[in-house]
């Protein structure tokens, strides 16, 4: 499960579970877990203590981690969600980049 095809910063839309519909863009990636942080998805709250003198302490709202498995990536052109697909570019600096089975679409520019 250590390799993720979403990456931060990318604007995704959940597909399934409580949050399901919602968009947002991905806040941080846990490859090793497989697991991602959405913006505005998947909300608990927290019981916080202050931790110095002059802090607040009290219930916070923060996102919790989502399995990527469970979003899809959402086309900067056509802005649906697709499937990515994999193509290598040709030159002097040959790279993967992420293609948009839909519209055709580069994800990494």
């Amino acid at each position: 499960m250590n390799n993720l095809f979403v990456k931060t910063g990318d604007t995704v839309m959940v597909m399934s579970g409580e949050d399901k519909g919602k968009t947002g863009k991905v806040q941080k990636a846990y490859p090793s877990k497989g697991k991602i942080v959405v913006e505005g998805v998947a909300m608990v709250k927290k019981h916080q203590k202050p931790r110095g003198q002059g802090m607040q302490g009290g219930i916070i709202e923060q996102e919790a981690a989502i399995p990527a498995c469970k979003v899809m990536l959402v086309c900067p052109k056509c802005k649906k969600p697709t499937r990515i697909a994999h193509k290598f570019t040709e030159g002097e600096k040959a790279r993967k980049v992420r293609i948009c089975k839909k519209c055709g679409a580069a994800f990494d520019n």
